[in-house]
């Protein structure tokens, strides 16, 4: 696949008012989430409440691709048709999770490192063969007082370099996701300087592996002080340092950058992506790839009758879509 038709695809998934829906939860992280809402974590439970969200009408108007886990690429709704197809039939681009997760990194108490890397090639052909068109990769940055040391954020971000080099051999768009966690007592301005760090240290990395950055999607966290430290920012302070940070770490070269909710709640999510699009022009579109701000307020509707809740978790999935949608072009308003 050419770079002209990688570019295409990274265009299309920050197509003007749209954004990704991330339903890529390992069977680990799923269970948590079935659990707070009373489900029991089984293969069918996970397939049907996929489905649920796959199947949403006129998902399409507000989201642009989902991204899917090893275990829901392969599944299909109850009347037998693959989750791929529910989504071309729709317009939606399939997107893969294709790490294995963070561990420890050795010599470095504290900061951990994602691992996937082994066998990854087969793996992306194979996804590709399944119908995916891009993939994502998430590191992992903790801030402590001792935390991220360099070589956290060099070996992550050589990782995923890696894994971006190895997605276009493919034929697939990377997207890659350095998170700097919102866990901790951090003040923005550490935020700020672990984002700048992470991100310069980032796009060297991708530079050095001959990653082609038309190609490619930037999926990052925003700049918000820690969820226990005493002054939390405004509004238009995160989206202030954000658009900074961003501005001053990012090629313009890149189709699009993707911010995830990292804990933020549903309005918060929503209010900080519309106030980082009300302080443009930017050099490339800002949008959305949320999984638990686009998906709670369903989940917990369809957790208490699933028959009879059924459409209403639907509608309330688009309409959260609709509102992460509008604030992709800056209309969003709490009214």
């Amino acid at each position: 696949m050419s770079i002209e038709d990688l570019e295409s695809i990274a265009l299309a998934m920050v197509a003007p008012g749209k954004g990704i829906i991330a339903m890529d939860e390992s069977t680990k992280t799923i269970a948590r989430r079935f659990e707070a809402v009373g489900i029991k974590n089984t293969q069918e439970n996970r397939r049907a409440y996929r489905e649920l969200l796959l199947t949403t009408p006129d998902l399409s108007d507000h989201i642009s691709g989902a991204i899917l886990y090893d275990e829901t690429i392969r599944q299909q709704t109850s009347a037998g048709m693959p989750f791929t197809e529910v989504l071309k039939k729709a317009g939606i681009i399939c997107g893969i999770k294709v790490d294995k997760g963070p561990v420890a990194l050795a010599g470095f108490p504290g900061d951990v490192v994602t691992e996937g890397l082994d066998g990854l090639r087969s793996r992306l052909e194979e996804y590709a063969a399944l119908g995916a068109q891009f993939a994502k990769w998430r590191a992992v940055i903790r801030i402590t007082e001792d935390n991220p040391s360099s070589t956290a954020i060099e070996a992550n971000n050589h990782a995923l370099a890696r894994y971006a080099a190895l997605c276009q051999e493919a034929g697939l768009v990377p997207m890659v996701e350095p998170e700097v966690l919102m866990d901790g007592d951090h003040s923005m301005e550490v935020s700020y300087e672990v984002h700048e760090s992470v991100l310069r240290s980032l796009f060297n990395a991708l530079y050095e592996q001959n990653v082609m950055f038309e190609g490619a999607i930037l999926k990052t966290s925003m700049v918000v002080p820690g969820c226990d430290y005493t002054e939390q920012a405004s509004v238009e302070e995160v989206a202030e340092a954000t658009v900074r940070v961003l501005k001053t770490c990012v090629p313009a070269s890149l189709p699009g950058v993707v911010f995830l909710s990292g804990g933020q709640s549903d309005a918060q999510s929503t209010s900080h992506l519309n106030a980082i699009n009300s302080v443009g022009p930017h050099p490339w579109p800002l949008s959305f790839s949320y999984g638990r701000a686009m998906q709670q307020s369903a989940l917990q509707l369809w957790s208490g009758d699933r028959e009879a809740n059924y459409a209403e978790a639907q509608k309330t999935l688009y309409m959260r879509a609709k509102e992460n949608g509008l604030a992709t072009l800056g209309q969003w308003s709490s009214e």
